[in-house]
């Protein structure tokens, strides 16, 4: 039974410590769908965490946190999309600078708005419990004693799969990301569709901050996202740009992390910082591993006049 236990909460943790970096992945997905490299997910990820949890301490509301991070991961994605798009600015230097930009201003108003503590404990979403279904051994925990967010992702994770390959938007945008100058002959607005697929990238990665704070820590911490937004481009590139195979990779990655808290909560004789760099090694063999076998989209990165 406590071998049983120890593989449940495993499972458990595997699937929280993943469900920001699958936010984040799919919102990278649709920009660099569309073209848009988004290097920016990063800085995505800690606006969203930083908002939502200003607008809870607030508000006591976490539902309006929720749409708070969506408002403000919109704005960060229109200003990568201005940038990259409109001014045609260098895509991984819009990227990189909206993450600097994010960890100083978040930092700074994160002290403003808590005071100097940043561990204030924010009023959190509470897991959906579906009776009956919530008793079965393992599965019962791992998918029906969740939060609103986890089903949310599920349910993003199976419409985005549906609407790239089976609808005139997905169809839309592959092209624009594949062949700009085909699709802009066809009479599709390249900018247009850009635009809008980087905004929704904006949108979904700070619903990944929004539930590091209000669902997997409950209060907001200067630098919390921890380059969990790189990690969600690896996981991006490791699913070769597909919706299901990139939420796999993040759970790889989340299970990784998981493990790697287990060895330090048993007192192995192993120095921590090993342990916590484990993710990212993970992360970097499996790029490695994948030289030249996952193609990207063929425009991803080149500005389209």
């Amino acid at each position: 039974m406590n071998n049983l236990n120890f593989f449940s909460d495993y499972l458990i943790a595997t699937l929280r410590l993943s469900i920001p970096l699958g936010f984040a992945a799919l919102g990278g997905l649709y920009s660099e769908r569309s073209g848009v490299l988004n290097i920016a997910l990063e800085g995505m990820l800690l606006t969203g965490a930083f908002t939502s949890a200003a607008a809870t301490f607030y508000t006591s509301n976490p539902w309006l946190g929720i749409l708070a991070a969506l408002l403000a991961g919109a704005l960060v994605g229109l200003l990568h999309a201005i940038l990259c798009i409109t001014l045609r600015i260098d895509q991984l230097v819009s990227g990189l600078a909206i993450n600097l930009v994010a960890a100083g201003l978040t930092s700074f108003l994160g002290r403003l708005v808590f005071s100097g503590s940043s561990t204030q404990q924010l009023p959190g979403i509470p897991a959906i419990i579906i009776p009956g279904l919530a008793n079965i051994p393992v599965l019962g925990s791992l998918l029906f004693q969740q939060d609103i967010l986890v089903y949310l992702l599920i349910f993003l994770v199976i419409t985005t799969t549906y609407i790239l390959y089976q609808t005139s938007f997905g169809l839309t945008l592959r092209a624009v990301g594949e062949s700009p100058k085909a699709a802009d002959t066809s009479g599709i607005s390249v900018e247009n569709v850009r635009y809008i697929a980087v905004i929704i990238s904006g949108c979904l990665a700070s619903l990944g901050g929004a539930y590091l704070t209000l669902v997997q820590v409950r209060f907001f911490a200067e630098g919390m996202s921890a380059g969990k937004g790189f990690i969600a481009i690896a996981a991006l590139i490791f699913g070769r740009w597909h919706p299901i195979y990139s939420a796999l990779a993040c759970m790889l990655f989340g299970a990784t992390e998981a493990l790697q808290l287990r060895i330090q909560a048993l007192g192995a004789n192993i120095p921590y910082q090993f342990l916590v760099m484990l993710p990212y090694a993970i992360a970097l063999l499996a790029l490695v591993g994948l030289a030249g076998k996952s193609t990207p989209p063929k425009a991803l990165g080149n500005p389209y006049k």
